[in-house]
């Protein structure tokens, strides 16, 4: 079985968490197109449009639909603000 290495993913609306935890990819809405993220990715602050985030973890796959948002990625931590 292959592992497949993690980063520790956060998405939050201003009232409500939606995901923590560890996954091993997540693809956003990108202003400027879609933009997946694995673990130990460059240090990078975007802005998100309208879309779908999808999650991977080891055992599922989640998604959320996103109204905008802003995503931070920092030391193999990704945090999502999302507005509904």
């Amino acid at each position: 079985m292959t592992t497949y290495p993690t980063f520790t993913l956060t998405i939050s609306r201003v009232d409500e968490q939606l995901f923590n935890g560890e996954a091993h990819s997540v693809t956003l809405p990108g202003e400027k197109g879609q933009l997946t993220v694995l673990a130990h990715h460059e240090a990078l602050i975007t802005l998100l449009r309208k879309g779908t985030i999808t999650v991977r973890t080891a055992d599922d796959t989640k998604t959320f639909e996103i109204g905008k948002g802003m995503c931070e990625i920092s030391n193999n931590q990704v945090t999502i603000l999302v507005q509904a």
